[in-house]
C-alpha cells in the first residue's frame, strides 16, 4: 500500500526532470506494479518469457505469408520429425551430438591437469587483471582442491595431518589441512623431482 502510494509523487518528480517524450507507456506501467505483484503474486509464476521465446520461433517457420498458422505447423512438424530421427542416427552430426560453437578441440595445449584441460576458447578480448596475495592464494587453493589430478596428494596431506594432531577434532583438521596444503604440496613436488633429476 505505501509503495502504490509512493509512486504518483515519484512519476510528479520525474516529469520536473525528464522531458515529455520520456513518458511512454512503460512508465505508466509502473503505476500498476505495485498492485499487480499485491494481486498476482511473485512474477516469475507468470512470466511470458519462455513463452514469447517459442512464439518467435514459431514465427520463424512461416514461409506463405499468406497461410500462417499452416506453415507454422508444417514447420513444427518437421522439426519434430527430424529431432526423432536425429535420435536414432549413428556417424551423423545432429544437435544431440555436435560440440558447442565455443569448443576449441581439447583445452589450448595445457594437457596434463584435468583442470585446465576443458573444452573452450575465450569470448571477446581477455582482460588483464592483477590480483592480490590473499586473492591469489586462494585461487591456488581453489585449482589444487578441484584438480582430479592431486585428489590422491590431498588425502595423504589429509592423513598426514590427522597423524600429527590426534586430539584435535575434525573441523580442526580441516582447517590445517586447508591452510598448509598449497605449501605441502610445492615441498612435496620439488622434493620428487630432486629424486628423479628433472
Amino acid at each position: 500500500m505505501r509503495l502504490e502510494r509512493q509512486i504518483p509523487i515519484t512519476l510528479c518528480k520525474f516529469e520536473k526532470i525528464f522531458p515529455p517524450n520520456f513518458f511512454d507507456i512503460m512508465v505508466h506501467l509502473v503505476v500498476h506494479l505495485a498492485s499487480e505483484a499485491r494481486l498476482a503474486g511473485p512474477v516469475h509464476y507468470r512470466w511470458m518469457y519462455s513463452v514469447e521465446r517459442y512464439l518467435s520461433r514459431l514465427k520463424s517457420y512461416v514461409r506463405n505469408r499468406s497461410r500462417p498458422e499452416g506453415s507454422m505447423a508444417k514447420g513444427y512438424l518437421a522439426n519434430e520429425c527430424l529431432t526423432f530421427c536425429s535420435r536414432y542416427m549413428e556417424g551423423v552430426e545432429t544437435r544431440f551430438n555436435q560440440m558447442s560453437q565455443n569448443y576449441d578441440e581439447g583445452g589450448n595445449g595445457t594437457e596434463g591437469l584435468s583442470i585446465f584441460s576443458m573444452p573452450g576458447r575465450p569470448l571477446g578480448k581477455g582482460v588483464i587483471d592483477t590480483m592480490d596475495d590473499g586473492t591469489k592464494e586462494k585461487a591456488h587453493r581453489y585449482v589444487l582442491f578441484n584438480c582430479e589430478t592431486v585428489n590422491k596428494f590431498i588425502e595423504q596431506h589429509r592423513r598426514l595431518v590427522s597423524i600429527q594432531n590426534p586430539r584435535l577434532r575434525e573441523m580442526a583438521i580441516d582447517r590445517i589441512h586447508s591452510e598448509t596444503f598449497p605449501t605441502w604440496f610445492d615441498k612435496h613436488v620439488s622434493s620428487v623431482l630432486k629424486f628423479l633429476k628433472i
